[in-house]
């Protein structure tokens, strides 16, 4: 299919789930007189100084709606995004906590039963959490505690690196919405030594910085990651590993359970690309960071500006 740039763009941006990343510059300032925080904000996960190394924090908040409607989803993935974010860091998780509010035990039960299938397939203990079984509605919160001796933060990203994207194409759509599930079905081995690719090559020093790609979408996420990063990058779409039969403005929009954003020094991309080939994950080079602060997407001859951060920011997390 050949798309109108301009007009696929349009609708990127009225997308939902990257208008709730807008939210976060609305009450972030809120938090501006708290202890200062010795790490910026705007990673997947808190940095935490830590003798010689780092622990990382990652929470994940969901839906209403989606708790309810589909309770062991949420649960498997309350703990599977927050992996993500730790493995996005180059971290490698340590325990899953949870906080869990519903109103009929059997609804419940269903939850749980979903983070403990997901605990056991990553192999990350659930050590605790809160519960109230007498809310007036579902409502789930999860987070993951990690820990990494050579951190990935999107605040490192640099000029003139290479901008890949790594995603597991193998799964199906979770209706409704965009949830690509490349998890539930998978080996459980396999899922685990997928996620140990990125602490193992920021341990190497092949990877310089990555992002989970979130509800926001691949092209969202990236604005996020260019806007702590201070710079902006071109993202050619013709590039982008997608599904069979699957339409690039869908894929644009999924979260793909397993996807994620690489900055990587243009020595390492084939490295980079065979070793995630080795686990069955579709990696490939898509683009180029630059200074200037703007998202321009190629597609075939058509090229437009999707994010101008210097006109306007997303989540307003930056130290720049």
């Amino acid at each position: 299919m050949n798309h109108d740039l301009p007009a696929l763009i349009a609708r990127l941006r009225a997308f939902s789930g990257l208008t709730h990343k807008r939210d976060i510059q609305q009450v972030a300032q809120q938090l501006r007189d708290a202890w200062p925080n010795p790490t910026p904000n705007g990673d997947d996960c808190a940095l935490i100084p830590d003798g010689s190394g780092y622990k990382l924090l990652a929470m994940e908040g969901f839906i209403n709606r989606f708790v309810a409607e589909d309770p062991w989803f949420a649960g498997w993935c309350g703990v599977m995004v927050n992996l993500s974010d730790i493995a996005a860091m180059g971290g490698r998780p340590l325990a899953v906590v949870n906080a869990l509010w519903d109103d009929a035990l059997p609804h419940a039960e269903q939850i749980l039963q979903g983070m403990a299938a997901a605990s056991r397939a990553y192999q990350v203990p659930v050590v605790g959490g809160h519960t109230n079984l007498r809310s007036d509605q579902p409502q789930l919160a999860v987070a993951v505690l990690g820990e990494t001796t050579h951190p990935l933060s999107s605040f490192a990203v640099q000029p003139g690196q290479t901008l890949m994207v790594a995603i597991n194409l193998h799964g199906r759509w979770h209706p409704p919405g965009y949830n690509w599930d490349a998890a539930t079905h998978a080996d459980p081995l396999a899922l685990r030594q997928a996620l140990s690719l990125l602490p193992a090559m920021a341990d190497e020093g092949f990877i310089q910085a990555a992002k989970d790609i979130s509800q926001a979408g691949l092209a969202g996420t990236l604005v996020m990651m260019l806007e702590s990063s201070g710079l902006g990058a071109g993202l050619d779409l013709t590039q982008i590993p997608i599904p069979a039969g699957v339409e690039l403005e869908q894929w644009l929009c999924a979260f793909p359970s397993f996807g994620f954003l690489l900055a990587v020094e243009p020595q390492h991309c084939d490295e980079v690309a065979a070793r995630f080939a080795r686990c069955a994950i579709s990696c490939a080079a898509v683009g180029q960071f630059t200074a200037e602060r703007k998202l321009i997407m190629q597609y075939r001859q058509q090229h437009a500006c999707y994010w101008d951060l210097a006109q306007q920011p997303l989540t307003g997390m930056n130290n720049h």
